[in-house]
């Protein structure tokens, strides 16, 4: 059952709706309770505002002054974006007028919106649910004409559509299997079933598709996070540049150039890049070098893939436990993919390409954009991207994770029920599989999810 925030529902809110600065146009939306004291003392036709009609009038202040010239238009609840009532005031865009039409909101009763409040609000009301309020912002936030493409279809409600549909077939092998054991006279045999058995598989092959469709959407909004790392001067910052086509980075022939995470987002062949610039690895004296390796490392644990950049002209024939055994003394266990770059082949024999006989190592020239071709091919099958994908939709870390969770449980519950035909343990994975399904359209939503989710949409929206 879908909580009620507990923040104030019931209270009438007001945001600036367009971008901060400078427009032709600026909105003031304002929703919740009852607005006919704003209609009334604020605008020039009072009384005369019709719903849904777009009306050209003055805005006043208490003074009977204008404040401004707009069309404003009425949104009576429940037919209206928020399910409530919404005055939508489309005056000239410029800071000072609109803080003067907020105040003047204000001083009639209304309060200051938080970020998202009008989303949450539609979300509340059942206008819409929580995978596709969340996929509104991820539109505003596209980087890509793809990831646009895909957050629409996410806000139509193709991804909470698929969701919903998983529900269901959970919900009726619920009802199967929960009969079976409230009701054993009936004497159903779990292991004798083989409809039960299909269903079940079935389930896990469409909730596998599912997942593997929102990775491609999470990968999308947000891209891969590639972390270059390696001793100072092996050529990371020429190949920051490279990739980015900017000249982000200084590059000198001076080793420790760089001493800061730089940082650039890229999209290559439809794929967007996280690309972070590390310091080289080192021991120093120097406590600004010191403290551009310690930031390294931290940059380092978060990547998702890691390009370690080697000066092939100092080692020919590198080994990543040899050139680089900090990090397997860190990490014994559990380590990031790491892919070898072999730089400067310019600068000797060395033909540009994968190398045949070693995993996840690449010769290039930074400098001269030689082997590109290969590296890229190789982030993309890293990333399990592929281009041209039809149907994506957006979707978060939060829906992974749910995903992966209902996947993990509806696998063991098969277990369960194949080798010690537990149909109470498989029941009971189905339960929890349908709650973690049910948390991304938000049908089982606490306020504190609500609130990190809405706290980082716009002011407005």
């Amino acid at each position: 059952m879908k909580q009620a925030s507990l923040q104030n529902n019931t209270d009438t809110i007001v945001a600036i709706a367009t971008a901060p600065g400078r427009g032709g146009v600026g909105v003031v939306r304002i929703s919740g309770g009852d607005l006919s004291s704003f209609v009334k003392h604020m605008l020039s036709v009072g009384d005369n505002l019709q719903p849904r009609v777009a009306t050209f009038c003055r805005i006043v202040d208490s003074q009977q002054e204008t404040i401004d010239e707009a069309v404003v238009l009425l949104f009576p609840s429940p037919k209206s974006f928020t399910g409530e009532t919404v005055l939508e005031i489309q005056g000239h865009g410029g800071p000072i007028i609109l803080d003067r039409l907020v105040q003047r909101c204000v001083e009639l009763g209304a309060r200051l919106a938080r970020p998202g409040e009008f989303s949450e609000r539609a979300f509340l009301n059942d206008k819409m649910d929580l995978a596709q309020a969340e996929a509104i912002a991820d539109l505003i936030d596209a980087s890509s004409i793809e990831a646009a493409r895909s957050a629409v279809r996410s806000m139509q409600g193709e991804f909470s559509g698929l969701v919903n549909a998983l529900v269901e077939e959970m919900i009726e092998l619920r009802i199967y299997v929960e009969a079976a054991i409230d009701f054993p006279e009936e004497e159903i045999d779990f292991l004798a079933d083989k409809t039960l058995r299909d269903n079940l598989h079935g389930l896990a092959e469409n909730l596998a598709t599912i997942l593997q469709r929102a990775q491609q959407g999470s990968l999308l909004r947000e891209g891969l996070t590639l972390v270059l790392a390696g001793k100072p001067n092996a050529g990371k910052s020429s190949l920051l540049n490279a990739l980015s086509g900017n000249d982000t980075a200084i590059v000198t022939a001076i080793p420790g150039t760089t001493r800061d995470v730089l940082r650039e987002k890229i999209i290559i062949d439809g794929m967007p890049l996280n690309i972070v610039d590390t310091a080289g690895l080192r021991d120093s004296d120097d406590e600004v070098e010191k403290e551009g390796v310690r930031r390294a490392w931290a940059e380092i644990e978060k990547a998702d893939l890691i390009l370690f950049v080697v000066d092939i002209t100092e080692d020919a024939d590198p080994h990543l436990e040899d050139i680089w055994p900090e990090y397997f003394l860190r990490y014994p266990h559990s380590r990031q993919p790491i892919t070898l770059i072999l730089n400067k082949i310019d600068c000797c024999n060395q033909l540009a390409g994968p190398l045949i006989d070693r995993e996840a190592t690449f010769a290039l020239s930074a400098k001269n954009h030689l082997g590109f071709d290969a590296l890229i091919a190789h982030l993309h099958l890293v990333a399990g991207y592929q281009k041209q994908q039809e149907g994506l939709f957006s979707a978060r870390r939060r829906h992974l994770d749910a995903l992966t969770k209902a996947q993990d449980l509806i696998s063991t519950g098969i277990q369960q029920l194949e080798l010690a035909g537990a149909g109470e343990l498989l029941a009971e994975d189905l339960r929890q599989a349908q709650n973690q399904l049910s948390e991304i359209t938000g049908q089982f939503s606490s306020d504190d999810l609500l609130g990190r989710i809405f706290s980082s949409f716009c002011i407005g929206k």
